[in-house]
Order: C-alpha cells, then structure tokens, then sequence
C-alpha cells in the first residue's frame, strides 16, 4: 500500500502534490473543539482517548489537511515521572515543585510508556483504525531543552534564565536532567510508533534562545538521542525549533526534516541544511488574521521558494493562532492543492 503523501514528502520521494497540515491544528479555531473546551480542560481531552481522537481527527474532516496531529501536550510524559503540573489558561504549563537540584533530578521516574501515559496509546489506535489510511498521524513530544526550561523555571519565560545558568554552571546536572529526558521521551515516542502514528515531531520550541556554542555542546546530543533512538522504526522524523536561524545547520543532523519559521526564507534554509533534508513551513501565523487575498498571495509566495522541490511540506512556521477563522485554513488548504498537483 502506499504511504501517506506527508510520509513520502518527508523521505523526499516523488509526489503528486504538496502535503498540507497545520500545527496546533488539532482545536483552537474549530466550534467543535471551543465546544468542548467549554466543558473540559486541555489536560482532560488530552487524558481522554475518545475526546482526543475526536478533536484529533476534527482538521481532517473540516479542513481537508493531509496529516492529523495527536491532540496532547509536550508535558505528558512527567505523568510517568513523578513531577506534577497543570496548565493554567492564557499562561502556560505550570510545575508545582521545580526541578533545580540534584536531588530533584533524582528523583525523576523513568518508566514505560505504556504505564506512563496509557491513554495516550489508547488514542493512537483508535485513530489509526478510523482515519483514512492516506491521512498520516503524526506523533510528537517535545525535545529536552524545551521540557527542561518549563521544569527548571517552573512556568513559561522570557529569558529562560534560570535553565541557561543551570546548563552553563552546573553542566553536569544540566547533562543528567536532559539524559533522564532525553530516556524518557525516546520511549515515549517509540510507543508512538508502535501504537501506529506515521511520523514523529520532536518540538524543541524554546532552544532558539541559546547560542550555536550552547545548543550544540549541551542540548543536541540529547536531541539526537532521542532520534537515534526512534530510527530504527523506520518512520520520517521532523525537528522543530523557532527563533534562531543560527541553529538550522544543526538542527538538520538526524532527521528527514526540519520545521522552519519565517525568520528565514525557504531557499535560504535549503542553502544551509543542503537538499538532502525535507522543509516544513513556513507561513507566518499572523498572516491568516489578514484578508484572505492576502494570505493566497503570502500563500503563493512560499510555494514559489519553495520551488516544487521535492520534500515540501506546506505548514505555518509556528501554531495555529486561536483567532484563525477555520475557514482561512480550508481556503489555504484547497489553494496549497490547487497551485501544486502535478
């Protein structure tokens, strides 16, 4: 059978068109999903097999995108791991008892998946059962730097200072909570794997705030780990990271394909990594807010840079902003189609 379009955009292969999805996708701007919301809780849907493949498959039925993306939170996997936290509305992730010594990074659990975030797999199979087998289900988590700031600092930052100085005065504790991470959520999106997801999405949404010396020294080996680990399923592995185009050339090392934002244009992004890596991106989020004959041409722009090569993935270079009008999605949807079929 053959695979996902996404799938086979991902590995470069030859394709009829270009695939379309859109992160944060899964709610926000859906009636559906606001619906629910006003009845559960993020954490609630996301615990919940039947509600989060219900707003999981949402985008697929009412926008027409290639790709359902799990609907689930990077901070899952400290279910498994001992560390309470909520997410507190129009903030962010919050972590009742920070993580900032040693003691605290002992105390972290290292489990299987399955017993961690069983719900979560539970998810997976249904919508592997009910979506059509040409729509690929992405899985992800996110990357260690990114889950080691929210710990560290114990709620969203500006400056995510606290985890710089942590990662450059106490470089080996720094390197023991990113490795018991790193552990952690390479199992965690193996189970993925093997629960049926198609492709896998590391997020490391925060790393652009450290320099190239940093990133590479103390956080990439950790994110190659986790990759290392999840190739040998043998399923397409996107990196995602935002804010430091500096980082690109890095970022591209052990995966199929990188996640890029506006901050750098398409051709650009191909120069740095080489044409062996697939692009996802890289609309500005903010540009679906505008009238829509601006954002067909916005739209028109990136599939002109993008220049039909192959490994296009068309995306936003960052989530889905709750004021999106769904319907600027389907039109972008139907318009990426249009302009790209073969």
């Amino acid at each position: 059978m053959t695979a996902p379009l996404l799938v086979r955009a991902c590995r470069r292969e030859r394709v009829e068109r270009t695939p379309v999805w859109f992160m944060r996708q899964a709610g926000r701007c859906l009636a559906d999903y606001r619906e629910l919301r006003e009845r559960f809780g993020i954490l609630d849907i996301a615990r919940n097999p039947e509600l989060s493949a219900r707003v999981t498959a949402m985008p697929v039925d009412q926008l027409g995108v290639d790709a359902a993306v799990l609907y689930a939170d990077i901070m899952l996997p400290l279910d498994g791991m001992g560390v309470p936290f909520r997410i507190e509305p129009e903030i962010g992730p919050i972590i009742e008892r920070p993580v900032r010594t040693a003691r605290d990074v002992d105390a972290l659990r290292v489990v299987a998946a399955e017993e961690a975030t069983p719900y979560l797999f539970e998810s997976i199979r249904a919508l592997r059962a009910s979506l059509p087998p040409d729509v690929a289900l992405i899985g992800f988590a996110g990357a260690p730097f990114t889950i080691a700031s929210y710990l560290v600092e114990g709620r969203p930052s500006r400056d995510h200072a606290r985890a710089k100085g942590m990662l450059a005065g106490e470089p080996a504790l720094w390197d023991r909570l990113l490795g018991t991470l790193a552990e952690v959520i390479s199992r965690y999106l193996v189970a993925q794997v093997k629960a049926g997801v198609d492709v896998i999405q590391l997020f490391d949404s925060w790393a652009g705030v450290l320099s190239p010396v940093d990133y590479e020294r103390a956080v990439l080996p950790h994110s190659r780990r986790i990759f290392d680990a999840v190739a040998s399923t043998g399923v397409p592995r996107i990196h995602f990271f935002t804010g430091n185009p500096e980082l690109l050339r890095l970022a591209a090392r052990n995966c199929e394909a990188v996640s890029v934002d506006w901050r750098i244009g398409l051709a650009e992004a191909w120069r740095r990594i080489g044409d062996a890596r697939a692009i996802q991106g890289n609309l500005d989020p903010a540009i679906c807010l505008a009238p829509f004959p601006v954002v067909a041409e916005r739209t028109r722009a990136v599939l002109r840079e993008a220049g039909r090569r192959r490994g296009h993935i068309f995306n936003l270079g960052h989530g889905v902003l709750p004021e999106t009008d769904a319907d600027t999605l389907r039109r972008i949807t139907a318009l990426v189609r249009e302009e790209t079929a073969a």
